[in-house]
């Protein structure tokens, strides 16, 4: 499956304010453009700079519902993020009813160059919410616990 390409000009993510912790939020023209772009807000809460895509690590996920799916995708990159030291900068995803396979695309963290802002424990149920508006743009979000 390609991935979703637009002009480095146009962000479809954006972070959202909330107490202590972070917003995350993706847009895109398909549910998995949502999760893909949802999923460079989580990088850029860690890190402004630039992630190289040398290496790709493969990922699985169940739910039985959407907003569940959601939760677990980015749950299972902090996971990655955490267990092999890694930032991604570059994703993809497929969704398939309630199973999502995804490719993180990535590499190990250089503290002086990536100089990390936060450290992603989890993503939550706060505000959490996924959906398309009437003009087919869907959107993903919820809080994350950094």
């Amino acid at each position: 499956m390609p991935v979703a390409k637009h002009p480095a000009s146009v962000r479809r993510w954006s972070h959202f304010p909330h107490s202590a912790d972070i917003g995350i939020e993706g847009r895109g023209q398909s549910l998995s453009a949502a999760f893909e772009e949802a999923a460079m807000a989580l990088t850029a809460a860690v890190t402004n700079a630039p992630v190289a895509p040398n290496i790709v690590l493969e990922v699985v996920c169940e739910a039985p519902n959407t907003e569940l799916l959601f939760v677990e995708w980015l749950n299972a990159i902090i996971y990655e993020m955490a267990t092999h030291n890694m930032l991604f900068g570059k994703f993809q995803v497929h969704i398939d009813g309630r199973r999502l396979r995804g490719k993180l695309w990535g590499e190990p963290v250089d503290h002086h160059r990536h100089q990390p802002a936060a450290e992603p424990k989890g993503a939550t149920f706060t505000a959490l919410r996924v959906g398309e508006d009437a003009n087919g743009v869907w959107t993903a979000r919820c809080v994350v616990d950094v």
